[in-house]
């Protein structure tokens, strides 16, 4: 594999040998692994497809990386941005959105910050101006890469003595954020995993800008002959048709 230590979770589908079953090498974000849903949709395709879904969770900018190296048959990913550059440099032969949640500016219940009901990012700006607690991904995910948006958006990124890159995924991040009582962005879904172990609250507005697209891309099997193109076609069919599109609508966490 690519230069990446990498924790590998093989979803088995049905089959107590699956060694034997065709394998389908999925590269996926923290998120969507942390908020759950992620095994409710290998469960659903699996149903229908024989095989073992070899899952390895990092980051967004990583999950292309491995998928530019052909070493993933598909991605789930967050970053539209670097997914349409992905497909301009020929590494996909598909993409196709297929969810979305929300971003969500967190912090302490107190909000010592006082950025309750501000847009995003003049919600920065405030955290900047008091030096206030922050962790951010710092790792590329797409949490990280649009972060670094609303930091363009609130006049280019700064930091203090109290920001803190944690190089880690959503969940361990939003563990680190809550210890430290800092305001930190995270996906909806990993937040409403997680509210029960966290004191952190969402304190800032519904926006545009915090709208929050997963797609998945199919890598190109022309350009590495041991991609399973034809499989990882039927898993990004499956994402877009109706049964995952159920699941997706119907997935609760805490009744949300």
């Amino acid at each position: 594999l690519s230069n990446f230590l990498l924790l590998i979770l093989t979803l088995g589908c049905g089959s107590n040998d699956t060694d034997k079953q065709p394998v389908l090498r999925l590269a996926v974000t923290t998120s969507t692994r942390d908020s759950g849903i992620l095994d409710e949709l290998v469960k659903g395709f699996c149903e229908t497809h024989p095989v073992r879904v070899d899952v390895i969770a990092v980051g967004s900018g990583a999950a292309l990386q491995l998928g530019e190296a052909g070493d993933v048959d598909a991605l789930l990913v967050h970053a539209r941005e670097a997914e349409l550059a992905f497909m301009a440099a020929g590494h996909g032969s598909r993409r196709e959105e297929f969810m979305y949640n929300e971003f969500q500016l967190l912090g302490p219940p107190q909000d010592p910050a006082g950025i309750a009901r501000l847009e995003p990012s003049a919600a920065l700006l405030r955290l900047a101006d008091n030096g206030s607690p922050w962790v951010s991904r710092g790792d590329n995910s797409g949490t990280h890469q649009r972060e670094l948006e609303l930091w363009n958006a609130a006049n280019g990124l700064q930091t203090w003595d109290a920001f803190v890159d944690s190089g880690q995924g959503m969940g361990a991040t939003l563990t680190m954020a809550d210890e430290l009582q800092a305001y930190v962005l995270c996906d909806q879904g990993t937040f409403l995993r997680y509210r029960q172990k966290i004191e952190l609250v969402p304190l800032v507005a519904s926006s545009d800008s915090l709208r929050n697209p997963y797609s998945v891309l199919v890598v190109d099997p022309q350009k590495h002959p041991s991609i399973q193109g034809k499989l990882a076609i039927a898993y990004a069919e499956f994402l877009i048709g109706d049964k995952a599109q159920r699941i997706i609508r119907d997935y609760k966490i805490g009744g949300q």
